[in-house]
């Protein structure tokens, strides 16, 4: 066994090592066997180890010829994350495998350490040429300097290292000593965790904390404060977010300061791994109060009221800036204020009206902020002078002459107080006593007494008490003129005599006068002692007053005393008085009954008794239009001098006296009038249901039902219940079930199980009874077909049967009606009990679709339900000329899309046959893709990689279902020029343009666009327009003269050559214009022309235009040569020749049967003229071809694309042109009820232009019908088709057949 040497230090130093294991030494030899240069070790084989010293250059075991040894061991190595590491070794006699070790983890032998990107071993292998020969001969190995070099240094390169040299047949295995490899990792950004949001206050303490995290080794942290450094730190360090990182976090005590605010904070990190230290900040937001405030404008502190005073508070300082307020006698006055930012200070600014009210107000602002410990306040104490509000004399200005008058004066309150003097007319009275006391607002109040004796003399002198202010200087006063009373003179009536009798309800009119006295009497109507309210206002006259009294005479005033009395103030009264005789009728009726309940079949006694009447009044009864004889006793004297009236009564009770009136009468004879009164009957009986009440009630469904309850009784305190089928409704048991308060029943949201008989059962004290009503519920009708969807064959009669659930169910409720595009005729409607009938006999494709079942029984809205007929028949083919012709380059590397479509139902399957053998799709130069939508079907053939000898053939298309079958032959021929347009015709006219319509023919496979030629009689050549947009099949004609006959042709063009002209030559006449004016004939005068210009400037004009003329007659002639000859050049070269036109005015010669015909002329290919069918128009008794533009040919395209038509024989230029599929019309849909909507046999296609381009205005049996969209796959790869452009054909393609 051979042994391992570790060596540490210098090469000539040994030193003791361990025993290596059994499986060291195992991995030992595996190093010396040829294997280890081609197999790579382990990377988990431990490090080698050896238990004998054995010294460099010598081996311990026989037949070991020289020991391998280091001659430079590696050395402990820090370096900078991302820099490079080099670890030297280099080994004398090196015969084993040399590798590196690291963290016990073996790299390999190689070089290039493969699995360590980053990890080499680089220097000169071969150093050692001392042993050179022996290493060529015996080892594989490299031998020399095995430096390991780290590139990009990071954090999982810090770890121990060992280069180890493997066993070999003349050397044990030698370890190095164990060195490191110090990666330094600068730190990550430093971050305060400090509340940024939170603001510091001055004076208080805060701790900074500053964290540094992810370095190696650890960072250094500095912290300062507006770039002075702060002492006592505290750092320490932890763990960082990865093993062998650490977090450095310092930590500082700081107080705040006002002066600190704005300023910054800084921590500053250093460590081996930066070039530079990294540092943040953090700005320090300080609060500290302001300065006390500042009061402005108040220079005195006595003001006037009624003074604007205008105060300024001003704060200065804190932050924030205070907030401000001013307060008088502490309610608050305003807490609005300005902020000045720049000179940090705070105003506020208060105008205050001053008022009485303010006298010794204390005014204060105060400054506030959020740190403030306590407001800051400022106070001013205001002194305000102001008059008396009020000057009040009290007492009264009234007094009876020869009486002394006593009177008060009272002012309010003033400051300072006033002083009071009496005035009566000019002469000053003498007040008896003045006194002052405390008044409001810090003022006194001042009240004289004045008493003086009055004469009738002094009546109507002012009376003054005036008051003077000395601090304001100002006087009030208060004046009422003197009112002296004395008695009247003299009172007088104009009345009727008192011994007239008068009658009750006669107008009498009583006057009373009365003259003199100060004031004037106040004249009042008294009746029997008590006064007349109703007596007129007093009128005046010169010499005194009147007062009339207006009476409606009662019963009251017979021999009643009325007198009038004369007063005023002065306190004597004077009088005169009067007295009538009144004949009246009954005062009061009044009827009493003996029996207190009355009930039914009882007898009732009533009593009447009339009141005083004069003369005597005789008594009647009646109830309703009844007359009744009651008993009458003898008469009694009453009041007012009257007499009275008594009779009775005897009635039987029924049920229908109840609420009536039994009125009594007393009536006067001699005064043809009389009084009555009534009693109202309250008769007791049990409930009793009236004739009104409904036996049958009819309500719609879904709505709210009243059955009505007409029931009498009393007392009226009655309850009812309902009861259906002998239960009891409750709302407990159905919310739907409502009371009302007459009981009435109501149900909320009727169904037709509500239906039936209700009986309501009514009870009172009285008794008990009941009735029964039957509901009928109506309601509407509801639809559903009794099969649906219906199949049904082509001829066949269908019948579509819905049935509805209805009440009631009338006759023709049920109508039918067909849900396509179009009108259709339905057939016969018939009607069975609650079913509808469509029967359609003879049905053809065009019926099928949705029809729609609706009933209507006039309850409720109709209901409708939808039946689909779905009709069979066998598969139709589009055999239009689009269809019939297919054109591809023959080139091998073009693809042709051969297609068919078919509408049928059920499913339609295709069959392909080429030149009448079946297609194999299992070539792959063939895929069918089909396409369904509904009854159409769509079939495509994709032809890869098209030749002519091989793929121009006729494809046959056979499409059948279950119903029979169709087929077509489809022409894949090369591309060629276009076939001519058809079916050219006029659209409308007008005075100076003509619009015009055709069909495009076959566009020999590439995009077409179209021409219009046109000339009139006097022409001397056709003028030519290029139809805009280039593949518009509708296109106006401008620019025409009124009342002219034109020519007009069209013809189809592409890259390779453009078609004959039209098969039909249109002759249109414009129409008149508007301002067509008839030329007048010369009348021979020949000073005018005939358009009323002077003969020369006719001249003029004439000659102008016929040298115009003839330069452009010159310029079509050259342009017509250079076009010719540019047109022969590029047949010469291989071009396809174009067909000569036929100049011929008015030509109608038929080019359908030849548009695309090959000349002999023509370079055709040997193979592919073999191909080639001889008819190549497909149809040649046919002019119908498919419109390209549905139903509207108006398109916009990008003006890039635009080209201005030319007016002659346009150049011809390579253009792109748009390509644009228009949708088609919308039709009836084909729906198949069972396999809805749009299926795919292939993943994708790529289909000719939708059947949407079926020109429409072809008509076709059955009706209009939409044909299917496709789906948006194919729909994509219709529409990427790249536009082909003359200049992107081959040169050999530019007219020439392959």
């Amino acid at each position: 066994m051979n042994n391992v040497v570790r060596h540490s230090g210098e090469p000539s130093q040994t030193k003791r090592h361990v025993t290596a294991s059994l499986w060291h030494v195992f991995v030992l030899s595996l190093l010396s066997s040829p294997l280890v240069s081609t197999f790579p070790l382990p990377h988990s084989v431990p490090p080698f180890v050896s238990s004998s010293p054995t010294l460099p250059g010598r081996s311990s075991s026989p037949g070991v010829e020289a020991q391998q040894a280091f001659r430079t061991e590696p050395r402990n190595l820090t370096v900078r994350m991302g820099a490079t590491a080099v670890l030297r070794c280099e080994v004398l006699r090196a015969s084993g495998a040399v590798q590196w070790v690291k963290d016990g983890l073996l790299l390999g032998p190689q070089r290039s350490l493969p699995g360590f990107p980053r990890y080499s071993m680089i220097g000169n292998p071969n150093k050692d040429l001392m042993f050179e020969s022996l290493l060529l001969r015996r080892s594989n190995f490299p031998q020399g300097q095995y430096h390991l070099q780290i590139e990009r240094a990071e954090l999982e390169d810090d770890a121990p290292y060992e280069c180890q040299v493997g066993r070999s047949e003349s050397s044990r295995a030698v370890i190095s000593n164990t060195v490191w490899i110090n990666v330094q990792i600068p730190p990550s950004e430093p971050y305060f965790e400090v509340d940024v949001a939170e603001p510091w206050v001055a004076g208080k303490t805060y701790t900074v904390v500053c964290v540094v995290p992810d370095a190696k080794p650890e960072a250094q942290l500095t912290l300062y404060k507006d770039g002075v450094q702060l002492t006592g730190v505290q750092s320490f360090s932890m763990s960082g977010s990865k093993d062998k990182l650490l977090n450095t976090r310092a930590q500082v005590t700081v107080v705040a300061v006002s002066f600190d605010n704005g300023r910054q904070l800084a921590c500053r990190a250093k460590n081996p791994a930066l070039a530079r230290p990294l540092e943040t900040t953090l700005a320090m937001t300080v609060y500290f109060p302001p300065q006390p405030p500042v009061i402005e404008g108040l220079e005195r502190e006595e003001v006037k009221a009624g003074r604007m005073l205008k105060l300024v508070c001003v704060s200065r300082g804190g932050n924030p800036l205070a907030a401000l307020h001013w307060t008088k006698n502490g309610e608050v006055l305003s807490t609005s204020w300005e902020e000045d930012v720049d000179a940090r200070r705070s105003s506020s600014t208060l105008y205050l009206q001053i008022l009485p009210e303010d006298n010794q107000a204390v005014l204060c602002c105060e400054s506030v902020n959020l740190v403030s410990p306590g407001p800051l306040s400022l106070s001013r104490k205001i002194t305000v002078l102001f008059e008396p509000a009020e000057v009040t004399v009290i007492g009264s200005f009234k007094a009876i002459e020869g009486k002394e008058l006593s009177l008060s004066c009272f002012t309010t309150s003033s400051n300072p107080p006033v002083q009071i003097r009496w005035w009566l007319g000019f002469r000053e009275l003498n007040a008896t006593g003045t006194t002052m006391v405390k008044g409001d607002n810090g003022g006194m109040t001042t009240m004289s007494n004045m008493t003086h004796r009055v004469s009738r003399g002094e009546n109507g002198l002012p009376l003054t008490c005036e008051a003077f202010n000395k601090g304001t200087r100002f006087s009030k006063s208060q004046t009422t003129n003197l009112n002296v009373y004395y008695p009247p003179l003299k009172v007088w009536l104009d009345v009727p005599p008192e011994n007239v009798p008068l009658r009750s309800g006669t107008t009498v009119r009583l006057l009373c006068f009365s003259t003199g006295g100060n004031p004037t009497g106040s004249l009042t109507w008294l009746k029997d002692g008590r006064p007349v309210p109703d007596a007129l206002r007093q009128m005046s006259f010169d010499k005194g007053v009147s007062r009339e009294l207006v009476l409606v005479l009662r019963p009251s005033d017979n021999a009643a005393s009325y007198r009038c009395d004369a007063k005023n103030e002065a306190r004597k009264v004077i009088s005169a008085q009067t007295k009538l005789m009144v004949q009246f009728p009954a005062v009061s009726m009044k009827i009493l009954a003996k029996q207190k309940e009355p009930r039914r079949g009882q007898n009732l006694t009533l009593e009447c008794l009339s009141g005083s009447s004069n003369p005597k009044a005789n008594i009647s009864w009646s109830l309703g239009p009844l007359r009744l004889n009651g008993t009458e006793q003898a008469p009694k004297r009453a009041e007012f001098g009257g007499v009275s009236v008594r009779s009775t009564l005897s009635l039987l009770l029924a049920s229908h006296h109840h609420n009536q009136r039994v009125i009594c009468q007393a009536y006067s004879p001699l005064l043809a009038e009389g009084a009555n009164t009534f009693y109202t009957l309250n008769v007791l009986y049990p409930p009793e249901f009236g004739p009104e009440q409904p036996r049958r009630v009819q309500a719609s469904e879904g709505e709210a039902v009243t059955v009505p309850l007409t029931v009498s009784a009393n007392p009226e305190e009655i309850s009812c219940s309902w009861t259906r089928r002998g239960e009891r409704l409750v709302k407990e048991r159905d919310p739907r079930y409502q009371w009302s308060e007459d009981s009435s029943l109501e149900i909320r949201n009727v169904t037709r199980g509500d239906a039936g008989v209700y009986t309501v059962w009514c009870e009172n004290e009285e008794g008990i009874d009941n009735t029964s009503v039957t509901l009928d519920v109506l309601y509407a009708p509801g639809v559903k077909a009794k099969t649906n969807p219906v199949h049904v064959n082509v001829g066949e009669t269908a019948d579509l049967i819905c049935s509805a659930d209805a009440n009631p169910v009338i006759s023709g409720m049920f109508s039918w009606k067909w849900l396509g595009d179009g009108e259709m005729e339905t057939g016969e409607e018939t009607q069975e009990d609650e079913s509808g009938i469509l029967t359609i006999r003879d049905v053809t494709r065009a019926h099928a679709g949705r029809y729609r079942c609706t009933a209507d029984n006039g309850v409720g809205p109709p209901a409708s339900a939808d039946v689909q007929l779905v009709v069979r028949f066998r598969p139709e083919l589009q055999k239009g000329a689009r269809w019939r012709k297919v054109a591809s380059r023959g080139d091998g590397t073009s693809t042709a899309e051969v297609a068919c479509q078919a509408e049928g139902f059920p499913r339609v399957h295709f069959s392909w046959a080429r030149n009448g053998v079946p297609v194999d799709f299992a070539n792959p130069r063939y895929e069918q893709q089909t396409v369904r939508e509904g009854s159409f079907h769509t079939s495509v053939v994709l032809v890869v990689n098209v030749t002519a000898a091989l793929d121009y053939a006729v494809f046959t298309c056979t499409a059948h279902n279950s119903l029979g079958e169709d087929s077509l032959d489809i022409q894949l021929v090369s591309t060629s020029r276009p076939d001519p347009p058809s079916s050219f015709r006029q659209v409308s006219i007008a005075h100076d343009s003509a619009r015009l319509e055709w069909i495009p023919g076959f566009d020999g496979g590439l995009q077409q666009r179209f021409r219009i030629r046109y000339r009139w009689a006097r022409s001397d050549s056709f003028l030519y327009v290029d139809v805009f947009p280039p593949r518009a099949s509708v296109f106006t004609v401008t620019g025409l003269s009124p009342v002219t006959t034109y020519n007009f042709s069209v013809n189809a063009l592409n890259a390779m050559g453009e078609s004959d002209y039209a098969d039909a030559v249109l002759t249109i006449t414009t129409m008149e214009g508007p301002e067509t004016k008839k030329v007048p004939e010369d009348d021979g005068s020949g000073s005018q022309s005939v358009t009323g210009l002077p003969t020369y400037l006719t001249v003029t004009f004439t000659v102008v235009a016929g040298v115009l003329l003839a330069l452009n007659s010159l310029g079509c002639f050259l342009g017509l040569r250079w076009r010719k000859r540019r047109f022969q050049t590029g047949t010469k070269e291989g071009g396809v020749l174009n067909e000569k036109e036929n100049e011929a005015e008015g030509s109608s010669q038929s080019t359908a049967g030849s548009s695309n015909r090959y000349e002999s002329r023509e370079k055709i290919n040997a193979t592919a003229q073999r191909t080639l069918l001889v008819d190549s128009g497909s149809e040649t008794d046919s002019n119908v071809y498919e419109s390209y533009t549905g139903e509207s040919s108006h398109y916009y395209y990008p003006a890039g694309s635009y080209r201005r038509p030319l007016d002659a024989l346009p150049e011809e230029t390579c253009r792109l042109d748009a390509i644009s599929y228009p949708v088609g019309s919308q039709g009836h849909v084909y729906e198949d009820v069972r396999d809805w909507g749009v299926y795919e046999d292939v993943a994708r296609s790529s289909l000719p232009p939708p059947p949407s381009l079926i020109d429409h205005r072809i008509p076709r049996q059955g009706g209009s019908r939409r044909p299917p969209a496709y789906p948006q796959g194919i729909r994509r790869a219709m529409d990427d088709r790249p536009p082909q452009r003359d200049c992107d054909l081959p040169f050999e393609l530019r007219g020439e057949l392959v």
